[in-house]
């Protein structure tokens, strides 16, 4: 028998693979199903089973391109209605794969639909819970996600409890929990950086399932919750009603285009440019009115939460050889309408004497000496809140990426803002979005508020510890 756990940085997500005598279960897949089929042909084996833990909100799952390349069955847990061919499984069913078996327990809460799968290895011992966005390590799934529910986030945050207390946690301490996502996700407010641990680990120290009531773990579980990300909701309706063939995404998205070409097509698809270089080579110089989300970062959750249009037509421009990277990652997402990219990248458009702009930028040291001496210097950190709260330079005001249009009509176009975030990547995204708005008096503080803080010359606020806050 062989487990593998393949995670995805990026998008904190962890998908599975799981052989045993040459047939293949794949758990919640990314949208690209080539690993997938790479990993199964170098073990000689067959994928049967792609298991779906819930219609995912946080990415879109490649279960259908998979089912159909591989003739696999796709499985989802009770209640569970996909548009696409599909099993729905009983509460306690098993599936045979190779000499192991894989149980279904139906764990609402997160979503209505959301299942966890038990290995049951070669020997009958309960080996490991696949649990999805039900449990993670250090929390569990957030539920206030499910798509067209009649129940309030209270009343499935009160099935969250009880699919914990009466599937789960009856399980043997030593059972491997292999959770959906770890740190970073937008799924959970307390993941661990960790993506596995013991069951009884988890018993004893997830804060989640400290609670002596499921009143205390509702209230636990439903304090601190931020706005998920505007994308999440039509993620998971791609994943419930089908979405396109993920090559022909890839084909339509990575077609060169010369800078003419590029042009024209920004001009007649009313086109956004998303250049995903890095933040430092954008302020050098860039295609005017583009957008810049570097690769290097959590692209793809940050093009959920600032691009509102699943089906915006986009231009991209990369490093060469980053073209299909970047349109999967896209795709990832639920951004199917990527119409191709800038061949020979921005060079070739600097190239031939094309309009280009840049990016102020100034040091932290130099922007300390500044404000030093003027604190009445305008500058706003883009950081989320609760990083803000934290702790932040007194006299800079907070105005998040993530909801950066409702700060805009509160920035002076006239006067020089400075902006800074954490180390230089969101600020650089902000800055691209502001000018592409109109904003020209913008400044990038280079190294964000980690070199300002330390230079050791500017009054900070005092931490607070968050609990002190509730």
């Amino acid at each position: 028998m062989k487990v593998e756990q393949i995670y995805t940085g990026c998008l904190a997500e962890a998908a599975y693979y799981i052989e045993s005598a040459g047939e293949v279960a794949i758990i919640d897949p990314l949208r690209e199903s080539k690993p997938y089929i790479e990993r199964a042909e170098k073990d000689n084996a067959q994928i049967k089973y792609v298991f779906e833990t819930h219609f995912h909100a946080d990415f879109v799952s490649g279960h259908i391109d998979l089912s159909n390349k591989t003739g696999a069955t796709i499985v989802f847990g009770p209640t569970a209605q996909p548009a696409y061919p599909a099993y729905i499984a009983e509460d306690g069913e098993e599936f045979k794969v190779g000499n192991i078996k894989i149980k279904v327990l139906h764990t609402p809460g997160h979503t209505m639909e959301s299942s966890s799968f038990l290995l049951i290895d070669e020997n009958g011992k309960e080996n490991a819970i696949f649990s999805g966005d039900t449990l993670f390590i250090g929390d569990v799934g957030r539920p206030d996600l499910a798509v067209k529910s009649d129940l309030t986030q209270e009343d499935l945050a009160g099935l969250l409890y009880e699919s914990l207390q009466n599937k789960i946690l009856t399980l043997p301490d030593d059972v491997i929990v292999y959770p959906g996502h770890g740190a970073g996700s937008a799924c959970g407010k307390n993941m661990s950086k960790e993506t596995t641990d013991r069951l009884g680990n988890q018993k004893r120290f997830n804060y989640a399932l400290q609670a002596k009531s499921k009143e205390q773990f509702v209230k636990e579980v439903l304090t601190g919750l931020v706005t998920p990300p505007q994308y999440f909701p039509k993620n998971a309706v791609m994943n419930k009603m089908g979405y396109a063939n993920v090559d022909e995404v890839i084909a339509k998205g990575t077609q060169a285009l010369s800078p003419a070409a590029f042009e024209a097509a920004s001009n007649e698809e009313n086109a956004l440019v998303l250049d995903v270089r890095a933040a430092n080579d954008f302020a050098k110089g860039f295609i005017p009115n583009a957008i810049n989300i570097g690769l290097e970062g959590q692209f793809a959750s940050w093009v959920g939460t600032l691009i509102t249009d699943l089906q915006q037509p986009i231009l991209l421009i990369t490093e060469e050889g980053n073209e299909e990277e970047a349109v999967l990652r896209l795709s990832r997402v639920g951004y199917d309408n990527c119409i191709g990219y800038l061949k020979g990248g921005f060079e070739a458009w600097a190239a031939e004497g094309r309009e280009i702009d840049t990016v102020n930028t100034i040091s932290a040291e130099d922007f300390v000496e500044k404000f030093s001496k003027d604190n009445t210097l305008k500058a706003i950190d883009v950081r989320r809140k609760s990083e803000y709260d934290s702790e932040h330079v007194v006299g800079i005001e907070n105005a998040p990426l993530d909801f950066l249009n409702n700060y805009m009509a509160s920035i002076d176009r006239d006067v020089t803002t400075y902006v800074h975030c954490a180390g230089g990547y969101r600020s650089m995204v902000a800055i691209s979005i502001l000018k592409a708005r109109g904003f020209e008096n913008l400044v990038d503080v280079t190294g964000g508020f980690s070199a300002i803080k330390a230079t050791n010359k500017l009054k900070l606020t005092d931490y607070v510890c968050p609990s002190t806050l509730l």
